[in-house]
C-alpha cells in the first residue's frame, strides 16, 4: 500500500476537535508508555502538550541516548544549479523570481568538493533546482562520481526520480535521499506549486519509497513548516517515516523540521512556527519512533541548534552555504550573484559548531559509519 492511502484514510479527520479533548492525564500516560501509537503520538502534538515538556524532554533524552549514544554527525549541502522549472510561491529558486540562474561545471564542482572536505566534512548533500535540462541525470551522475572521490557518503536532494533512475545513481555511489513535501495538504499543495514537474502531489509523496526500492540506506523525510497547521504536518510527516521504516527495514529512516526561511519572491508564511514547538515536535517524533534519525540544518540559529542537542539530534549541517558554488565564493570573497534557496540562519564555522557539540557532552562525527 502506498503511503498516499494513510494520507487518504485522515482526509476528513478533525485534527483540531482531538486536540482540544486531550487531556493532562493523557500526555502524562502518554510520556511514561514505551511503545506509541498515532493516537498517541497526536495527542503529544497537541498544544496541552507545553504543560509537561520539561517531563517529554527528558524522557526524550534518556530514549535518544539509548538508541543513538552521544554523537551527532555533521554534513553539508552543495549547491550545484539553481535552474528550475517549478513555480513554488515559497521557494527562492522558483522559476518566477527573477533572478542569476547558474549551474557549476564539473570543475566547478571539484573546487567547491576541496573546500568543503577541507573543513573535514565527510558526508555531503547534493543540492539543485529542478530542471531536467541544466542537470540531466546524467551530469547528476557525473557529479556524484566526483563527490566521492571527496566524501564518505552522499545523499540527494534533487527533482523526483523514477526507480530506475535511483538505482543507476545509487550504482555510481549514492547513499540516501532527502526529500520534503512541503506540505501534506493536497489542496494546499497545488495552491503552492502552480507550474513544472512538483505539481503531481502524489509522485512527490512516493518519491521516498522508489528510492528505497532502488536500495538506498538514507531515507529523509519532513514538511516546510509555517505552510500549513503545525499539528498536522508533523504528524503526516511522522506517519510518513513510520510508513519507510516498516517497508524498509533495511535503511535508516530520518526526519527533518525545516521553518521557512526569508528567500527571493518574497512569500510571507500566514503560520508562525515558534522554538518551543520545534522542540515539542523533535520530542513527539522521538517518542512515537525510537530509533529515527533527526536532522537540523543552519536553517535555526545556533542558540537552538545548541539546546536542540540532548533531544536527540543525530545529524547537523555546519559551515553550511545555500548558494550555488557559495563555499568557492565565500573563500574568494567574491560577490553573489545569484541568490541561495533561503537564507541561512547560522553561520557558524564547522568547527565551532564541534565546539559547541563537545561543550553539550556530545562527539561530533565526521564520518558516517552505516
Amino acid at each position: 500500500m502506498s503511503f498516499y492511502n494513510k494520507v487518504q484514510e485522515y482526509k476528513k479527520f478533525d485534527f483540531s476537535g482531538f486536540t482540544e479533548k486531550v487531556s493532562d492525564s493523557d500526555i502524562i500516560k502518554i510520556i511514561n508508555k514505551e511503545s506509541l501509537s498515532e493516537q498517541d503520538f497526536l495527542t503529544l502534538l497537541s498544544p496541552k502538550t507545553f504543560n509537561h515538556i520539561e517531563d517529554m524532554a527528558q524522557k526524550t533524552n534518556e530514549t535518544a541516548v539509548k538508541h543513538f549514544g552521544k554523537s551527532i554527525l555533521l554534513y553539508a549541502p552543495l549547491y550545484v544549479s539553481s535552474f528550475c522549472i517549478n513555480n513554488c510561491l515559497y521557494c527562492g529558486f522558483s522559476t518566477n523570481n527573477n533572478i542569476k540562474r547558474e549551474v557549476l561545471t564539473f570543475e566547478e564542482i571539484e573546487e567547491n568538493c576541496k573546500i568543503i572536505a577541507g573543513y573535514g566534512i565527510r558526508h555531503i548533500l547534493l543540492v539543485c533546482g529542478e530542471s531536467r535540462v541544466k542537470t540531466s541525470l546524467d551530469y547528476l551522475k557525473k557529479t556524484v562520481e566526483i563527490l566521492r572521490d571527496y566524501f564518505d557518503a552522499v545523499d540527494l536532494e534533487v527533482y523526483p526520480l523514477d526507480e530506475n533512475e535511483y538505482k543507476e545513481l545509487f550504482d555510481v555511489g549514492v547513499n540516501g535521499l532527502t526529500i520534503y513535501q512541503e506540505t501534506y495538504n493536497e489542496e494546499l499543495y497545488k495552491v503552492l506549486h502552480t507550474k513544472g514537474g512538483k505539481v503531481d502531489y502524489r509522485y512527490r509523496l512516493e518519491t521516498c519509497q522508489r528510492a528505497g526500492m532502488a536500495n538506498y540506506r538514507n531515507l529523509n523525510v519532513g514538511a516546510l513548516l509555517g505552510l500549513h497547521d503545525f499539528i498536522s504536518e508533523v504528524f503526516f510527516a511522522g506517519l510518513h517515516a513510520q510508513y519507510l521504516r516498516k517497508k524498509f527495514p533495511h535503511a535508516e529512516v530520518g526526519m527533518s523540521f525545516p521553518r521557512i526561511r526569508p528567500a527571493v519572491g518574497g512569500f510571507q508564511p500566514k503560520i508562525t512556527i515558534n522554538d518551543r514547538q520545534i522542540v515539542q515536535a523533535i520530542c513527539a517524533v522521538r517518542l512515537f519512533i525510537n530509533r529515527i534519525n533527526i536532522t537540523v540544518s543552519t536553517r535555526e540559529s545556533a542558540t537552538l541548534r545548541n539546546n536542540l542537542i540532548p533531544l536527540g539530534i543525530t545529524k547537523m549541517s555546519a559551515g553550511s552555504s545555500t548558494e550555488v558554488g557559495g563555499y568557492v565564493k565565500r573563500i574568494k570573497n567574491e560577490e553573489v550573484l545569484s541568490k541561495g534557496q533561503f537564507t541561512i540562519n547560522d553561520a557558524a564555522s564547522v568547527e565551532s559548531v564541534k565546539e559547541m557539540i563537545y561543550k553539550a557532552g556530545y562527539q561530533p562525527i565526521m564520518k558516517d559509519m552505516f
